[in-house]
């Protein structure tokens, strides 16, 4: 009886998470060109004290930004990452994340 669930759990955690199907790869490449590449770097992996962000689930990286979007405080770097989202949409948002969870590793 547990190993159906087991079985279940692990398939579960194989899909890919909702945020990233959601979003459009190649509207988020687009826009981490322009909004985010200049910190976090071509791959993501982070430059001075802007963290890496290559690896990460498209869960993460949008609760990330919607927190920033709200103006909320998150680490050091907080107010620059303020300013970024505070004007990006549901859907720019939902592109981020698919794009750097399912490109950036």
């Amino acid at each position: 009886m547990r190993l159906p669930f087991l079985l279940a759990v692990i398939a579960a955690c194989a899909l890919p998470t909702a945020d990233a199907a959601a979003g459009d790869v190649k509207a988020g490449e687009a826009r981490y060109k322009v909004n985010c590449v200049n910190c976090h770097g071509k791959q993501g992996q982070g430059m001075a004290s802007f963290p890496a962000i290559a690896g990460r689930d498209a869960a993460y990286i949008a609760d990330r930004l919607n927190s920033y979007r709200a103006r909320e405080m998150v680490g050091p770097n907080s107010a620059i990452m303020m300013s970024l989202a505070r004007d990006l949409s549901d859907a720019e948002i939902a592109d981020l994340a698919a794009y750097i969870a399912t490109t950036l590793e």
